[in-house]
């Protein structure tokens, strides 16, 4: 029993991110906020999400999220707000428009090189003729047996 309840307390530990104080008096703007805060990174923790980190960068931008939900913004308006200010590495699912598509995209077009290359060698070296294969001499045959007997 006390495994049980030292693993829920683990696995509640980003529940407690979001202080109580940070909260708005509104559900369905703390839901949004929620939501929204759900897909900006925390630009010290990395690979938590703003929702989730106890950093105080983490604190401010859950404020700043609710202050523009507060302000009128839209959800979209809100993310393209903390984009502008702290870049659009705050995005944990980044955008694939515009020059991200580059990196979208060199995966597979790498993948296909190499695929493309792979065959164009596979294929080229079974069509080599027989004969193109360089044998050994006599002489060198016989020195290799004479390296290979030592």
């Amino acid at each position: 029993m006390k495994r049980l309840a030292v693993i829920l307390c683990l696995l509640a530990g980003p529940v407690f991110a979001v202080q109580p104080d940070e909260m708005l008096d509104d559900p369905a703007l703390e839901e949004r906020a929620r939501e929204i805060s759900e897909g900006l990174r925390c630009l010290v923790c990395r690979n938590e999400s703003i929702d989730e980190s106890n950093a105080d960068l983490a604190s401010d931008m859950r404020l700043l999220v609710r202050e523009r939900l507060v302000a009128g913004d839209s959800d979209a308006e809100v993310v393209d707000f903390i984009t502008d200010r702290y870049g659009e590495y705050v995005l944990l699912k980044p955008r694939t428009g515009g020059s991200n598509m580059l990196l979208w995209l060199a995966g597979p077009i790498m993948l296909g090189a190499g695929l493309l290359m792979a065959g164009l060698y596979l294929r080229g070296r079974s069509r080599t003729p027989e004969d193109a294969v360089t044998r050994l001499s006599e002489a060198e045959q016989d020195r290799l047996r004479a390296i290979l007997k030592d």
